[in-house]
């Protein structure tokens, strides 16, 4: 079943390590997420998370992704071509974990529950990540090829968790929809970093409220739609699904 929003709690995370940032180590993560680093590609993927957490994007550098993650310069050049490629695959086996988790038990609820539980799973997934995450939207924010990479990373991301949640995403309409939905996100995202309910409450809140304000927004896909050749606009009797229009104003999948 999915998961409702309820009200706000007070009170710490149990389901998040009192330090999400950079003094949780590896041997910390790899209990929660056993197999995330035991290779030496998993290893340089927490490393470079690791630091993001402690310091600006711009500032980490090759040697200090090997040197925390324990391996040579060559042996992570055989991985990796940039900082870029490290947080794509980062971005990668986040939805995998999303993907791999049974949802059998949604199949049969409606659309806006489907994705409403993928969104969540997601965003439960990136719990150990929160302060790397907000290092590299400051960052972002000077930096437009960084900006602009992230948009794109959210877009891919999206459209495989509109997929997760049995909602069509190929073509030009699913590229619209998994924009739209990359932005809806993103807006969510600012609740999510500062959450520190039990569950994540907060962010199940404005989650949900996301969504409905999708629904009453979904001319817009309408009006987009009809300039794209191969894109069919949705019919105005049925209603049209949250995932169809955007919401928000920067769009991330870290």
């Amino acid at each position: 079943m999915a998961r409702k929003p309820g009200p706000p709690a007070s009170g710490g995370d149990e389901n998040i390590p009192e330090d999400t940032g950079s003094g949780a180590t590896g041997q910390e993560r790899a209990r929660k997420k056993p197999g995330r680093i035991g290779t030496p590609r998993g290893r340089m993927i927490e490393a470079f998370m690791e630091l993001l957490a402690e310091q600006p994007w711009e500032t980490i550098g090759f040697g200090d992704i090997a040197g925390r993650a324990g391996v040579s310069l060559a042996e992570l050049r055989g991985q990796f071509g940039s900082k870029l490629a490290i947080l794509a695959a980062h971005i990668k086996e986040i939805d995998r974990e999303v993907l791999d988790a049974d949802h059998d038990d949604m199949s049969d609820e409606p659309t806006r529950e489907r994705l409403f539980d993928v969104l969540m799973r997601r965003f439960e997934a990136l719990s150990p990540y929160k302060e790397a995450i907000r290092s590299i939207l400051q960052s972002a924010r000077t930096n437009p090829a960084l900006a602009l990479a992230l948009n794109n990373f959210g877009v891919t991301s999206m459209q495989w968790m509109l997929a997760g949640a049995e909602i069509p995403s190929s073509g030009p309409t699913g590229l619209i929809r998994a924009q739209g939905l990359a932005l809806l996100y993103a807006n969510v995202m600012s609740t999510f970093l500062d959450d520190d309910e039990p569950g994540h409450a907060r962010t199940m809140a404005a989650l949900d409220r996301a969504l409905g304000r999708g629904q009453q927004l979904s001319g817009i896909f309408d009006r987009v739609c009809g300039f794209i050749p191969g894109c069919t606009p949705r019919r105005r009797p049925r209603p049209l699904r949250s995932t169809d229009v955007s919401d928000g104003d920067a769009a991330v999948a870290v």
